[in-house]
This record gives C-alpha cells, structure tokens and sequence, in this order.
C-alpha cells in the first residue's frame, strides 16, 4: 500500500462518495477523478483500490457502520476490515472524530448478517439467485467469488503469434503469466502490470479479453471464407477473435447502434492486422443494412446487451445500478435482437446467443421462448462442440454456463442454435 497520509484518505473518500453516486459506469467515474486529482501511480492504485472495495462490500461494510453510513465511514471500515490495516497505521491520517467513532464501532457487539449482507448483494438479487442456488453455503461461494477483483487475461492474436512465445516473452520481462485452462489462445497474468504502451500490445500480438469471453468465439467457430456477423459488436473484443479464427478471410460485419463503440473498434483493428472486418452503424435490429444480409450468412454472434450481472468482479457498480425493472426492459430487448438476428442465416447456419449475465430469465428463458415460436431452429450442444476443439468442460446441460467460482472466468451463458430448414 502507499505511504498513509491524510491527504491520502481524503482523497479515497472523495473517489468513494463520487463512485457511490452510481451517476455512471464506476470506471467512468473513477478515471474522471483520478483526471482531475493528480497523484503518483501508487497513490491512483490505493485510491482505486479503496474505492472499489467499497462498492464490492458495501452491505457488509454498511452493516458493521451502522444505519446511514456515510462514504467516509465505509473507507474507514473497509481499511480496517477488508485491507487488514490496524489503527496504529491509519491513526496520523484520521480525526480525533473518526478515532472515537471507530472505538465506538469495535466496542458495538457484532450482530448477525442477513443472506444477502454475506453475500454482499441487493436482496431482490439474492431472491432470483435462492431459486438458482438453494444451498445457502454454495450461493455464498458463488457471490464471494464476484466480489473478487477479476485477473487480467490475454488472448494471443494467432495471426501474429503463438501463445507459448509470448509466454517466453512476458517471462523474460518479469511478468508473471500462465496458460489458461480452457481458452486455447488464452493467457492469465499475475498482478495487473500496465499493458498499454508494451511491444506486444502495441503490435497486436495481444489483445485484453476475459478467458469466458473466448470461449463465445470458439462457440461460433467460424470458417475461412464464411460471411459471418458479430451482431452487436461494441468495442470488438470478440469481433476480433472471430476475424483471427477466419484467418482473415471471408467478410466479417461487425454491427452496433453506438458509434462511439464502433470508434473504440479501430485502433484495435489496425493493430490486429484483420483485413476482413466491415464495421457499421445501425440505427436498430431491423436497419435496412441488416435486412440486406436476410438468409445470406453462415454464422451470427449475439452478444446481447444484457444486466452484465456476470461481471461483478470488474463492474461491482452494476449490482447497485439494476433492478428488476432494469432487467425486465433487457429481456424485451433480448427476444427482439434474438429473433432479428435469426433472420441472417441461411439453412444450415449457426447463431450464438451470449450474455454476461447469470440470470436464467436473461439467458435460457430468453432461448427457450425464441425456440419455442421457431421450430426451424435447433439447439446444439455446447460442451460438445467445444469438446471438438479441445475445449473439455463437464457442463450440466446444452448450453454453456460459467462462473467465477467454478472456472475462474467472468459470469458467461451461451446457446447455441442452428436453422435446420
């Protein structure tokens, strides 16, 4: 941790309070701040670091505070409670106020967490995930492993390099790196060292991407040759892996309805070395460029927008920002995109639909009801056709669910469907 001062805490407590008022995105807010409020890089770690731990375990931190706790307060708790700091070490740095208010605190006898304060989760989430996960032991272990900050993970542009090379390479500079289990590009970095401005993302040999969120692509496994179409693309991520999978060949669309997304696409294509992307606007599902393609496309990528619910680890703000009502516009959404997207696939064809979210009625709800109204499409079995590309995993059911305490990924879902006639 950075060297405690005053100035310090105060400013921590500030980057809480402006987190904590869920205005935006957290890492929309957090950078603001750590724009307007120059600091040394370890200074900006301790103070990200405090903020987020704060939105992760709020509940629990609110429950030791007390009834209407404020942003100080919290940071407070959190430095004794989640960072493991004794009094001794932060006393230079607080108040006379504080100090008596923190002996008041650990004087007060502990009292009994309710399930969702243990889990560190709203109660109407810690609703849906009971009928998900009965056993309260196993939901418990299932939340605290989305309140774990996320590690970083790399996929290997294997147009322009092999993973057990730059493995070598990340060895060579003091980072430490392994495979990762399931993903065959996949790599997982130790720490979260600055990748920005390194060689092997400069060059596009590398590119940021959750392990899960690989995994989508080797789904849709695409082939050389094949028009295919990321559906809503955003900032490509997994438009880029399915160009690398093409090999760059064939005519990859890479849709969305933001723009500024699209913008953020850019420079990672020009660093990917992909000369078979065709990025493009569209105004909604139903845009005359989508309707051109009706029929004509062998593979379709639904990344859906959804809660993100499966990312807590790097978005804990997101469990404060949605609600049941939130959730419910989503799956209107969802079916639309769905049964959209569908149209752009010529028998024989394959569509995946994804989300980042655990929630059943976002995910197989959303598939089952598509199916259920459009017999000319069948499900595959997931596991099995990851199995084909030696990709083991023992899934309960067809469809690919992950999760971080079972695989160490972000929070995944993902069906597979093909039209038969």
């Amino acid at each position: 941790m950075s060297p405690f001062t005053r100035i310090l805490l105060d400013q921590a407590i500030a980057a809480t309070h402006e987190l904590l008022r869920l205005n935006q995105p957290a890492d929309m807010a957090l950078s603001s701040f750590l724009n307007t409020h120059r600091s040394g890089p370890r200074e900006r770690a301790f103070i990200a670091e405090v903020a987020y731990a704060v939105l992760r375990k709020k509940r629990s931190l609110g429950a030791w505070c007390g009834p209407d706790a404020t942003p100080r307060q919290l940071v407070l708790a959190a430095l004794l409670r989640e960072f493991g700091l004794n009094y001794r070490s932060i006393e230079g740095a607080i108040s006379k106020q504080d100090a008596a208010w923190l002996a008041e605190r650990k004087a007060q006898p502990e009292r009994a967490l309710s399930l969702a304060e243990q889990a560190d989760l709203p109660d109407w989430l810690v609703e849906r995930l009971t009928a998900l996960i009965p056993e309260e032991a196993n939901l418990l272990m299932f939340a605290r492993a989305l309140n774990q900050p996320a590690p970083l993970d790399l996929r290997v542009n294997v147009l322009k390099a092999n993973r057990a090379d730059v493995l070598v390479q990340l060895e060579k500079i003091g980072y430490g790196a392994t495979a990762c289990p399931l993903a065959p590009e996949g790599i997982r970095l130790v720490g979260r060292p600055a990748l920005s401005k390194h060689p092997l993302f400069l060059s596009g040999d590398v590119e940021v991407q959750d392990e899960g969120s690989q995994l989508i692509g080797y789904l849709l496994a695409p082939k050389r040759g094949e028009m295919v179409v990321d559906f809503c693309a955003g900032a490509g991520g997994k438009t880029l892996l399915l160009g690398a999978l093409m090999r760059s060949t064939g005519r990859l669309y890479a849709f969305d309805v933001s723009e500024k997304r699209l913008i953020r696409l850019k420079p990672r294509l020009a660093r990917s070395g992909l000369s078979n992307v065709h990025p493009a606007a569209i105004a909604h599902e139903n845009d005359q460029r989508i309707k051109r393609l009706a029929g004509k496309c062998d593979r379709v990528l639904v990344d859906a927008p959804c809660s993100g619910l499966g990312t807590l680890r790097r978005n804990p703000d997101l469990k404060w920002r949605q609600t049941p009502a939130s959730v419910a516009e989503l799956m209107v959404k969802q079916a639309n995109i769905l049964a959209a997207a569908a149209k752009l696939l010529k028998p024989g064809g394959r569509l995946v639909y994804a989300t980042c979210s655990f929630l059943p009625e976002e995910n197989g709800g959303i598939v089952d009801a598509f199916l259920a109204a459009h017999p000319q499409f069948e499900r595959r079995n997931a596991g099995e056709i990851l199995a084909a590309q030696g990709i083991a995993l023992d899934l309960p059911g067809p469809d690919l669910q992950l999760a971080p305490h079972m695989y160490g990924t972000d929070g995944f879902y993902a069906a597979v469907l093909e039209r038969t006639a």
